[in-house]
């Protein structure tokens, strides 16, 4: 569908600012480094005062130098100098240090205000995009009031503010009657709101529940933290879809679009209706440069940029679109060209009044809005995008790894409901597979597995948050008149630059894609295009530093030796029992074994508790004498992983502290003591001799080994960062998270789940036949002796 041109003037387009005074919002971001490039490089007369909030310590003086030292201003600043960009900073830029949101007093001076300034995403929550868009336009057009000046206000919104709806929508007033006041109140309650529904009983409930079965084994702190984790997603999700809900009720795209047109009416009523000039500027999908500040300048992926690389990564094996809809698209320096333009054509003025400073007049103009598009001029359907996609993507496939590159799909668009279908199965196919492997030994096959299903859940969900907020803007069947921008443009003098024009029928569309746009975006992800084994196990083979103040922590059952604490029992029982006595040893073993691992699936101090109260009745000199023969001291050697005590023994070739902890009876360590520097374990309660059953302090694991090491660290003066951890087990996490060298050591499936996610080492120590540590030489023992059983430091 085609809009027709109005005749225009030929030469009437004003091309300069002169030496106004501009106030521009938004600096810092994609639109607002190029505005402020275009004033700085072609309007060297303006004065600029940018609205700058300081961030994460750094003054917003600061973060303008930062600025000017970006790719966007590489020419203007190779062509001036260094002399002249300081000049600039001290006599043509000005900046006011705050948020829209607490503005102080403005200059009273101005000649032209750019609000370029908004939120990024489509989608945030619905309180945040409200504060941003309209909280900010209101806050900023309420200062200028006060300042009492009579700037012209260029108001930069977005082409999709016109919502919902099919057919032409034309440059005009949006026609709508929503209390766009009333809707900013709740959308700031409704956070409040959400959060009193999350500290409801039966929804904290669930977040517990929730927390427990994903860290019951790491403790009670992990537990509530998870939780709470838990929690804050819930109210962030929640606010998401309020305000994509609520924008859907009232006939926009989503929450981005419905607060972009709260915010022209906040234009409209708080500014223009008080007799100030009043212009809007509404860009369909602003994408790289086409010509200025260079060919294909962009600054981070914008809008259309996820879909693009999805496609290119082969992550999006269909599209949820309509191929005969437009995809709206616009270079960013096309955008920039039109809102100085428009800044210095005010509606009603002269050209001669246009770049000199202006009083306020009798009466203003009505507002003029543009709209800065090609779907009405130049349309580029979705088909002819997959099909640049396609090309390109062929021609030049991102690499998988060093070897391969990625295949890239051909679509046929079936339709949303179709694609969505086809999400839901996928993901729940891959929920089933990770619930699967989570309850399978931990090999390095079902690691590899479970790489593959992090991976691929990480994949759907992008390919899920793709279609919900690209749906609208894939599917569009609306048309943006651009009638008064195109007779903008054709007002422009004949000896005006190239660059400075915006007339979009120029574009060629397969050259734009094909040689600019595509290769400036796949530039951007050459560092991290090829996924790295990343996903998978990684392994620290770097030679360990020598070093004193730092420690080697070994968990015992699983790590250093290949063995439980219910092998340890039989061990001790095989070598103090006679053979009659087996049988019903064995049939009481098996009748606990059910509740054993139900209390090991819940929490290991629980299991450990348990299980050690089958000691009861066992004199002390019986165990020791058990311990100290030959058979048992045997038995635990012949379990002593090869790869454990290699590593053991580098540790303490490197000078580092090596420490044993095991939550279960520190004199069934007695064997192997001598390698470390301390055993630290638990002790049994004993009375007249004779082992109760019971421990003296609650086990050493998870949270509490955890809280351990923190404070045994700060009395030894060692130095947790640079130290080293093995654990086997989930219930490790706790402690190995706190040291800056954590290796997971034949990880149990969560574990493993945890280390690949942190990028931790993940170590495979196997048994060899026939192995002993009675090779042990290789790690003599140094320094402080085991401190013996039950001994806590």
């Amino acid at each position: 569908m085609t809009v027709p041109a109005p005749s225009s003037v030929p030469g009437s387009t004003v091309t300069s600012l002169g030496s106004s005074h501009v106030l521009l919002t938004g600096g810092t971001g994609f639109v607002g480094q190029a505005i402020l490039e275009r004033l700085l490089s072609s309007h060297p007369d303006t004065t600029i005062t940018l609205l700058i909030r300081p961030k994460a310590g750094t003054s917003a003086l600061a973060r303008l130098r930062h600025l000017l030292k970006k790719p966007v201003f590489a020419s203007w600043r190779e062509r001036v100098g260094a002399d002249e960009v300081e000049r600039a900073l001290t006599e043509r830029l000005r900046v006011v240090e705050s948020s829209l949101g607490t503005l102080p007093e403005l200059p009273r001076d101005l000649d032209v205000v750019i609000h370029s300034a908004s939120t990024v995403s489509f989608d945030p929550p619905i309180d945040q995009a409200f504060d941003t868009n309209v909280g900010g336009a209101v806050g900023l057009y309420e200062a200028l009031v006060a300042a009492g000046g009579d700037p012209h206000v260029v108001h930069v919104s977005t082409a999709y503010v016109g919502g919902i709806r099919k057919g032409v929508f034309p440059e005009a007033a949006l026609r709508h009657d929503v209390d766009w006041r009333a809707e900013h109140a709740a959308a700031r309650d409704a956070r409040a709101r959400v959060e009193a529904a999350s500290r409801q009983p039966e929804t904290l409930r669930k977040f517990l529940a929730e927390g427990r079965a994903g860290h019951g084994k790491t403790g009670p702190q992990a537990v509530a933290a998870a939780a709470e984790e838990a929690r804050v997603a819930w109210v962030a999700a929640r606010l998401v879809d309020y305000g994509r809900t609520r924008a859907e009720t009232l006939g926009w795209t989503d929450v981005y679009t419905l607060t972009k047109a709260f915010a022209e009416r906040a234009a409209e009523q708080i500014w223009a209706a008080e007799g100030h000039r009043l212009s809007v500027v509404r860009p369909a999908i602003v994408e790289s440069a086409l010509r200025h500040p260079y060919p294909g300048w962009i600054d981070g992926f914008k809008v259309a940029d996820p879909l693009i690389m999805s496609y290119a990564r082969g992550l999006l094996p269909e599209f949820p679109g309509v191929p005969d809809s437009v995809l709206d698209i616009v270079p960013v320096d096309y955008v920039v060209n039109v809102i100085l333009a428009v800044a210095a054509n005010p509606a009603g003025a002269s050209s001669a009044a246009a770049s000199a400073p202006a009083s306020a007049p009798a009466s203003a103009p009505e507002p003029q809005y543009f709209h800065v598009a090609s779907g009405n001029s130049n349309p580029f359907p979705i088909l002819r995008m997959f099909d640049n996609l396609k090309t390109f993507f062929t021609a030049n496939p991102l690499p998988r790894d060093e070897h391969t590159s990625i295949p890239v799909p051909t679509w046929n668009f079936p339709g949303v409901r179709k694609v969505e279908g086809a999400i839901r199965t996928a993901q729940r196919a891959n929920d089933w597979r990770e619930r699967v492997l989570v309850r399978l030994p931990s090999t390095t096959r079902t690691r590899s597995s479970l790489t593959d299903v992090q991976t691929r859940r990480g994949d759907l969900e992008s390919l899920q948050s793709l279609t919900d907020l690209y749906r609208h803007y894939v599917q569009s069947e609306i048309i943006f008149d651009d009638r008064r921008t195109r007779a903008l443009h054709d007002g422009l003098p004949e000896e005006a630059p190239a660059d400075i024009g915006f007339d979009v029928t120029d574009i060629d569309w397969e050259d734009y894609f094909q040689t600019v746009h595509f290769p400036s975006i796949t530039a951007m992800t050459r560092a991290f295009s090829v996924r790295p084994a990343a996903a998978g196990a990684v392994l620290d083979t770097r030679a360990l530093p020598q070093r004193t103040d730092v420690v080697a922590v070994f968990d015992l059952e699983g790590t250093v030796l290949d063995s439980n604490i219910v092998e340890q029992y039989l061990w001790v029982r095989s070598n103090g029992f006679r053979k009659a006595a087996w049988p019903a040893e064995v049939a009481s073993l098996l009748t606990g074994l059910p509740a054993y691992l139900r209390a090991e699936g819940r929490d290991r101090g629980e299991f450990i508790r348990a299980f050690l109260r089958r000691y009861a009745g066992m004199p002390v000199s019986r165990l020791k004498g058990v311990v100290r023969s030959a058979g048992y001291a045997e038995t635990v050697r012949r379990h002593t992983l090869p790869e454990a005590l290699a590593r053991i023994a580098e540790h303490r070739a490197a000078g580092h502290r090596t420490v044993l902890v095991t939550g279960s009876i520190g004199t069934l360590a007695t064997p192997i003591a001598h390698l470390f520097d301390e055993v630290v374990a638990s002790t049994m309660h004993e009375r007249d001799g004779v082992l109760t059953g019971y421990l003296a302090q609650p086990p050493l694991v998870d949270e509490a080994r955890a809280a351990w090491l923190a404070q045994w660290a700060l009395e030894e003066g060692i130095d947790l960062t640079g130290s080293y951890g093995y654990g086997d087990s989930h219930a490790d996490l706790a402690w190995l998270e706190m040291l800056g060298n954590p290796s997971a050591v034949n990880p149990d499936a969560n574990l493993a789940r945890e280390a690949l996610r942190r990028r931790w080492s993940i170590r495979d120590w196997s048994r060899a036949r026939g192995s002993s540590a009675s090779g042990t030489s290789t790690a003599p023992a140094v320094g402080t002796t085991s401190k013996g059983e039950g001994d806590r430091v």
